[in-house]
């Protein structure tokens, strides 16, 4: 009988490849676990030195500029707007947010505009 459970273990492994492993195992104590990494010095682990000049990434800020036409962004909520008022300027996603733009005096609607850098001064 002893020599059935012998044979059963050489054949099985002491560990199992689809069970998951341990904290402490995986870490033993005593041991440091994983440490974040700032941005410092993944840029240096990453050699940006060698890449070429011209190739875009995180340290060159010189990338072309993007091909996709920018978003329309409704000026009081900030959801995707379809629609803009033609008196004010003013984009807006849905018709009670149309209500409100209406509704709103001369210097909020301007002071919107502001924000999106497309004021209208008015003299």
């Amino acid at each position: 009988m002893e020599k059935e459970v012998i044979q059963a273990e050489l054949v099985l492994p002491n560990k199992l490849s689809f069970k998951r492993v341990q904290m402490n195992e995986k870490y033993p104590k005593g041991q440091p676990r994983g440490r974040w990494k700032h941005l410092k010095q993944i840029i240096q682990a990453e050699n940006y030195q060698n890449y070429r000049p011209d190739e875009p990434n995180y340290v060159n800020i010189e990338s072309p500029p993007s091909m996709h036409p920018c978003k329309r962004i409704c000026d009081i909520t900030g959801y995707e707007a379809p629609y803009y008022d033609p008196r004010t300027n003013l984009r807006y996603a849905n018709a009670e947010i149309f209500k409100q733009i209406r509704s709103l005096p001369n210097e909020y609607v301007q002071r919107y505009l502001a924000l999106r850098n497309a004021a209208v001064v008015l003299k």
